[in-house]
């Protein structure tokens, strides 16, 4: 996670530009959930990252745990009540320039593990977020907004993703409350 000073000086460092592309939007363009090491995929690889106390099956799967959503400050001890969460979703990130990436880099920016592009949060948290960008959705725990415009601004930077000039501000607006 960059620091405050960091995610300004990248904020002010994106190319603003509008959307474009969102009618040639296919998730299969983006290989997501491959395999990180023996039986775990990417999903697997976070929840036990994420998580504390995780215990897996043979076949990876997480059977035991507890997981804090930082969206909504809930704790869960089941998996299937998380979903991982691309922080810049796929179809912002398509919108945003990943219309123009191979495929070997839309793999790569839907499995990183080494940003914080991914996140175990609350299952219908995240599906309320949807593709929107931080004009139209916010994580609901406002203490999280810091973080949440930190880790977006350093994704669309570390990507060389556009932003709208509204998501932008908002995004500045967010890093006003770290």
């Amino acid at each position: 996670m960059p620091t405050t000073a960091q995610a300004l000086q990248e904020l002010a460092l994106i190319a603003v530009a509008p959307e474009s592309h969102e009618d040639t939007y296919d998730r299969d363009l983006f290989p997501h959930w491959i395999t990180i090491s023996g039986q775990c995929n990417t999903r697997e690889t976070v929840l036990k990252r994420d998580g504390d106390n995780v215990v897996v099956n043979t076949s990876c799967a997480a059977v035991s745990g507890s997981w804090y959503s930082p969206y909504d400050g809930a704790t869960w001890t089941a998996a299937s009540d998380l979903d991982i969460d691309h922080m810049v979703a796929l179809s912002e990130s398509w919108r945003s320039g990943a219309w123009a990436w191979t495929t070997t880099k839309r793999r790569a920016f839907a499995n990183s593990l080494s940003d914080t592009q991914l996140w175990a949060v609350t299952d219908n948290v995240n599906q309320a977020k949807g593709d929107q960008d931080p004009t139209t959705w916010k994580p609901p725990l406002a203490s999280f907004w810091c973080d949440y415009a930190k880790s977006w601004t350093d994704i669309k930077y570390d990507w060389g993703l556009s932003a709208q000039q509204a998501e932008i501000d908002e995004l500045a607006d967010m890093l006003a409350t770290c």
